[in-house]
């Protein structure tokens, strides 16, 4: 009978604090004392309304679970947009959820994520309740699955749309701290990320930034990626298997069965730019300069822009200044500009060099000046950063400092950011290696694993 009313109770309050979301002009709205998971779980169950708004303010999780809010296929369709400066927080004494945003089997390009800062995750992982964040249960889920991805994973036929996010300042352990796609092998659509920056995220292995493990696909359109770090300990992962460990990682790494579009983004100031197992991607029209960052571990190797392993599908109307490690000549002087200026970057990274124009990364007010050729959604930020707001900062809020993991700025050199960054990356890249052994040693390690 005790257990029947403690039931009820709950049931009680969970309808109630559900009720509590406010629903108006077609959508409904989150403020910090909601929950955005109930918004999330009306606007599901709504056969119309599927805007969920979210309001000023820090939002972490408050016990200890998977994802602080999570998508997957009961959300197909559900654009969730932040109104304003909204941070989505892992930290809370310490992080207590594996990945701050989870985006899930059966979701496509119709789901939006719009406008969010993506923070705090710091190497915490729990296997609990994994069918409550994701119902599919065909997929295996790997060591990856549940550690990779501390700002935001995405896993299984998963290909959301996410546009003005600012994912920084977390870590994991082994791969994939700003961005963790999964996809599997279910590669035959693309992730979209769209005027998103990544910055100042750190693993211990592959892919501090943004990291596509092997049979996944990513779009990075209009992209800033800086201040990121790989390879800050041990593999973990090599450890285990007996294979040599990767020690040169970059900030965005593309497994051997991966592929991505990489148009009008810009590289700087991390430690290392793409490490690229594939041969099936396209760079467009984007910047790498000096990703000469340094780290406290593998201090023996060196800094580099590209490591293509296997090659390119195509690269044109890139400027790159830094070392290469292109063995199958895929990086064209004719058609890319090598030893490239100094675009003289201003403190949003836009380049003040006219030999720039219409390369690389622009904030959102600047969109006037991309011109992609590739699609997205028709969802477009409204106001990509408050007025008189840096948009590499982090604004002061009455509960900022509560947990938040304090940007770190030093250790830039040339680049030191107005708006402290991280460290982070996360891909393949080993150097001291021929591309073609590289490439095998990578597929025999990684496949156990997945």
């Amino acid at each position: 009978m005790l257990e029947k009313i403690m039931f009820g109770g709950l049931l009680l309050a969970f309808i109630t604090c559900a009720n509590a979301i406010e629903k108006k002009d077609d959508a409904y709205h989150v403020y910090p004392e909601d929950q955005i998971q109930d918004a999330l779980r009306l606007a599901s169950e709504d056969p119309e309304i599927k805007v969920v708004k979210v309001h000023p303010g820090i939002y972490r999780p408050n016990s200890k679970r998977q994802a602080l809010i999570w998508l997957n296929r009961r959300h197909e369709g559900i654009q969730l947009i932040a109104v304003g400066n909204v941070t989505l927080t892992a930290a809370s004494h310490p992080a207590v959820v594996n990945h701050v945003i989870y985006i899930g089997n059966g979701i496509s390009n119709k789901t939006v994520v719009q406008g969010f800062k993506v923070t705090g995750a710091n190497g915490f992982v729990i296997r609990r309740l994994t069918h409550r964040l994701e119902p599919d249960r065909t997929l295996p889920k790997n060591l990856f699955f549940y550690a990779d991805g501390g700002g935001i994973k995405i896993f299984g036929r998963s290909y959301p749309t996410l546009i003005g996010m600012e994912v920084f300042d977390n870590f994991t352990s082994p791969c994939g701290a700003g961005i963790s796609v999964q996809h599997e092998g279910y590669n035959d659509q693309w992730v979209i990320l769209r005027d998103c920056i990544i910055r100042g995220n750190r693993t211990q292995v592959t892919g501090s930034g943004v990291d596509l493990l092997p049979g996944s696909a990513g779009k990075m359109i209009n992209c800033l990626f800086v201040g990121n770090i790989s390879n800050t300990g041990q593999d973990v992962v090599a450890n285990q298997s007996g294979e040599k460990p990767f020690k040169n990682s970059g900030a965005l790494t593309i497994f051997s069965t991966s592929k991505a579009i990489v148009e009008n983004c810009t590289f700087t100031g991390n430690r290392n730019a793409v490490d690229d197992m594939g041969n099936h991607s396209v760079y467009r029209n984007s910047i790498f300069f000096e990703n000469t960052l340094e780290s406290e571990f593998w201090m023996e190797t060196q800094r580099y822009e590209l490591m293509l392993t296997a090659g390119a599908k195509e690269m044109k109307g890139c400027f790159i200044r830094g070392k290469l490690h292109d063995v199958h000549q895929s990086i064209s002087k004719e058609s890319n500009r090598l030893n490239a200026p100094d675009p003289r970057f201003d403190s949003s990274f836009v380049p003040q060099s006219d030999e720039y124009d219409g390369k690389g990364y622009r904030p959102v007010r600047d969109r006037s000046k991309i011109n992609s050729s590739f699609g997205g959604s028709a969802v477009m930020p409204d106001a990509r950063h408050e007025e008189g707001e840096s948009p590499m900062g982090l604004q002061p809020t009455s509960n900022a400092a509560d947990g938040m993991m304090p940007p770190r700025p030093e250790g830039l050199g040339r680049f030191g950011l107005p708006a402290a960054l991280l460290l982070s990356h996360r891909a393949q890249a080993l150097l001291h290696r021929r591309a073609l052994p590289e490439t095998q040693i990578a597929s025999s390690k990684w496949r156990s694993y997945f």
